[in-house]
């Protein structure tokens, strides 16, 4: 079906509620939505703070936030059909919360409009609806929460993570949030000396099973901003722990398009610009009930790969790869594997890179085009969490006077002096002196 046919068959998705009830030290979270009369979606979490828990006397207060989580779970649900109208039924949004809102799903869902080639605009995508006796949620419904020493680190099981915890800690008190634990996140916590699941807080997300469904029958799918979600549950976080502070470790290089020219960027809910939004809207709508900052924003993915070279502790266990998560290995086949290689041979010796990988990548010849996709000889870099192409650029000029020999390395000096000959080369590569 296209996106036409599925707009004019399913012209209405409508955000029902939502329930929620704590259990013991737990919260457990179900959302409803719909789509007409036969299509229904009920996904559920379940939150698990452990010896963080410090929960408000009144669990009431906790359901601005929930509703507001309700907001961007629905993205996951909506663009199956895009509906031209989302009815919203717990509460109502101003006039300014909608136009954030509109500016998050367009650019938000950016890499989903251009893969399924949808032709629309930020005033067509969509419309809000509410009924008439809906009311908004007053800013003073929120809890504010005090800075104190602690501070919530994500936990990806990436490099970057790693980065941001180790340098945290010393000087604060670091809590570690997981989402859908799976080997390398919890494996990063353990080396980190986080071994006891109740020192860590644990989101189990579940989609709602319908949704698999309708994407097997044909519904549109793709890529939804994750970051964005994980920026609205870490209010809830802040609401029952305390914690104010939640440091991401989303670096300078989320800020480059994926597209280049465009504002189609995988990385939007990573990037300056929405974290900036994101802080804006906590304070003008949330009575400042979290403070929600990248502690990497400052650096580059080289120096980030410098720093994270320095806890080898972490090279068995840490995993960044989507396609080999479930299983949790480098499937050292994608993009995510490959730039992760690329940035970090400059500071780790060869024989390690191989244990850490299982093989050489540097020497897979086949992976040529997913270089010239991350350096920029293609017109598009992968829709994937990479570093820019100026810093995979930097990365290979160190490599090819350490390991001329290897053959993406030979590859990438040939097709350097090819687009030399067309004085092409410093269009495409931005390389600095």
């Amino acid at each position: 079906m296209t996106f036409d046919e599925l707009r004019a068959q399913h012209p209405v998705f409508t955000y029902e509620g939502y329930d929620y009830s704590r259990e013991g030290n737990n919260l457990r979270i179900r959302f409803r939505y719909c789509i007409g009369d036969h299509i229904r979606f009920e996904p559920k979490m379940l939150l698990k703070p452990g010896r963080h828990a410090r929960f408000p006397e009144e669990l009431r207060t906790l359901e601005g936030i929930i509703f507001h989580i309700g907001m961007i779970e629905l993205i996951s649900y909506w663009k199956c059909t895009c509906s031209p109208v989302i009815r919203i039924l717990p509460h109502r949004l101003n006039a300014d919360q909608q136009e954030w809102w509109r500016k998050l799903f367009w650019l938000g869902l950016g890499e989903f409009r251009y893969t399924n080639n949808l032709h629309t605009s930020p005033t067509d995508f969509f419309d809000f609806e509410f009924p008439e006796d809906a009311v908004e949620i007053p800013t003073s419904a929120y809890l504010h929460v005090e800075p104190d020493n602690r501070v919530i680190v994500p936990i990806g099981g990436g490099k970057d993570s790693v980065v941001t915890l180790e340098e945290l800690r010393t000087s604060r008190e670091v809590v570690p949030f997981i989402i859908n634990p799976r080997g390398a996140t919890i494996e990063c916590a353990r080396v980190a000396g986080f071994a006891s699941a109740d020192d860590i807080i644990i989101l189990q997300r579940e989609i709602s099973p319908r949704l698999f469904e309708l994407n097997k029958e044909g519904y549109l799918n793709g890529h939804t901003p994750f970051s964005a979600m994980l920026a609205f549950y870490t209010t809830l976080l802040s609401a029952v722990t305390g914690i104010r502070d939640v440091a991401l470790s989303n670096e300078s290089s989320a800020n480059e398009p994926t597209i280049p020219g465009t504002q189609i960027n995988h990385q939007y809910s990573k990037s300056l610009e929405f974290e900036l939004d994101f802080r804006d809207y906590v304070d003008l709508f949330m009575n400042s009930c979290n403070h929600y900052y990248s502690y990497l924003r400052k650096l580059t993915e080289l120096q980030i790969a410098e720093r994270f070279a320095q806890h080898p502790q972490y090279f068995p266990v840490f995993k960044s790869c989507n396609v080999g998560s479930k299983e949790d290995k480098w499937c050292c086949h994608c993009p995510k594997c490959l730039f992760a290689y690329v940035i970090l041979s400059p500071f780790i010796d060869d024989s390690t890179m191989v244990r850490i990988f299982g093989e050489d990548l540097l020497d897979k010849a086949e992976l040529a085009p997913t270089l010239d996709e991350l350096d920029g000889m293609s017109k598009t870099k992968p829709f994937e969490c990479v570093g820019t192409i100026r810093e995979v650029n930097q990365a290979m000029r160190r490599l090819c006077n350490t390991r001329p020999d290897k053959a993406l390395v030979k590859h990438y000096i040939n097709k350097s002096l090819e687009m030399l000959e067309d004085n092409m080369l410093e269009e495409y590569f931005n390389m600095a002196p």
